[in-house]
């Protein structure tokens, strides 16, 4: 007999909670506020550029490193928004999607006991990749401090050692959303050019903060664009989160080893949305706009629901999520409770504790999507009222 066929440094991972809680949802017809995924399309004109790209023939494989309409969109959009300029034939390199440039970036970037500092709670492929690649996580837990979650720079600074190779950064934030402040990434790029770091950044909420908070890209301070992967997708900026199209921005030398690896992952994206991005890049931000005040209501409408239901809401400053503590419900295990929560309110959440290497830290909090329409969000509520 076989036995267990999968290798053993892989064995933790198993199915992700998504996939586990979306199941869930199916079986029980409950409403799923688990997974990130809006439920109403992206923008019209843009979806319509992806039909007339399959229309007229942009079937074939693009470029392994994107087609060029994409990789100048990007370019002019980093140096619209951002002020960073980048070569959009040596500097740019577009992925299947942002987790594909994560792993492609670990793979490549890090050797076998290479030390990688990780953010927890943390999207729960950075752990998997980090496996896959023979390096070693060390994490620095975010902790709620005054209303938002941060870390502390102590342990931040204690995380770093000599074999520390690089430091993954996810601002605006996923799971907690937090958006982190000018001093608390000059702080990592003083870290970085201390040590000589590599920093690899999700930054695909980039466009969905709120209240006013701005995203500032770590590779517009000082000394850091030369040794930062910029990695940014099209689906979540455009709720396209089915195209599956990233990119990645960094110096030519790291953009060439990057390549190296995503290659043999996938070779290339799909053109046709790839070329429907390039236009959104170009001409849909104005829609975007749009999104990100309608996301700051419906966040708004989730929060206020969960706190009259009995949760203590963290507000968020970006991404789709909303944290909440469920100790004043009597509660104390977030597995256990999204796990009844079907039964007991029709309602799908994520336990945060997946989320980190040390799950007592997140044991108590529950995360849950508000980018749903409004009246699932006053359904969800609803039921999660019963709770009280």
């Amino acid at each position: 007999m076989l036995g267990d066929p999968l290798i053993t440094r892989m064995r933790e991972f198993g199915t992700t909670v998504f996939a586990e809680m979306t199941a869930l949802a199916v079986r029980t017809g409950s409403i799923n506020l688990g997974q990130g995924f809006p439920d109403t399309d992206g923008p019209p004109a843009m979806l319509e550029a992806a039909v007339e790209a399959v229309r007229s023939g942009a079937n074939q494989y693009p470029p392994g490193h994107g087609v060029p309409e994409l990789r100048q969109a990007v370019a002019e959009h980093r140096e619209k928004h951002y002020g960073l300029a980048y070569d959009p034939d040596h500097e740019i390199y577009v992925t299947v999607g942002a987790t594909e440039a994560i792993a492609a970036s670990v793979l490549a970037l890090t050797e076998p006991g290479d030390e990688i500092v990780l953010f927890e709670p943390y999207y729960d492929s950075y752990a998997a990749v980090v496996t896959l690649a023979q390096a070693v996580r060390r994490t620095v837990p975010l902790r709620l401090t005054e209303g938002r979650f941060t870390f502390d720079p102590d342990e931040l600074r204690a995380a770093v050692g000599p074999r520390t190779r690089a430091i993954v950064v996810n601002s605006p934030h996923n799971p907690t959303g937090t958006v982190f402040t000018r001093d608390e990434l000059a702080l990592i790029a003083e870290l970085c050019a201390e040590h000589d770091l590599i920093a690899i950044t999700d930054e695909v909420y980039e466009h969905l903060t709120f209240d006013g908070v701005e995203h500032i890209p770590l590779a517009t301070l000082p000394g850091m664009r030369e040794r930062t992967v910029m990695i940014s997708s099209a689906g979540k900026t455009f709720s396209v989160t089915g195209w599956k199209t990233g990119w990645i921005c960094a110096p030519a030398p790291l953009i060439a080893a990057v390549r190296t690896v995503k290659q043999f992952l996938t070779f290339t994206a799909g053109a046709p949305w790839q070329l429907a991005v390039a236009y959104g890049l170009r001409h849909e931000l104005p829609w975007v706009t749009d999104l990100r005040d309608s996301l700051a209501a419906k966040r708004d409408r989730l929060a206020t629901g969960l706190t009259q239901a009995g949760f203590d809401v963290i507000r968020p400053s970006g991404t789709y999520f909303v944290q909440t503590d469920i100790r004043p419900l009597g509660f104390r295990d977030g597995l256990d409770l999204t796990r009844a929560l079907p039964t007991l309110a029709g309602v799908v959440a994520i336990p945060t504790q997946v989320f980190y290497d040390n799950p007592d830290h997140g044991r108590h909090f529950v995360r849950f999507a508000f980018c749903k329409r409004d009246d699932v969000i006053d359904e969800a509520a609803a039921r999660l009222a019963r709770l009280g």
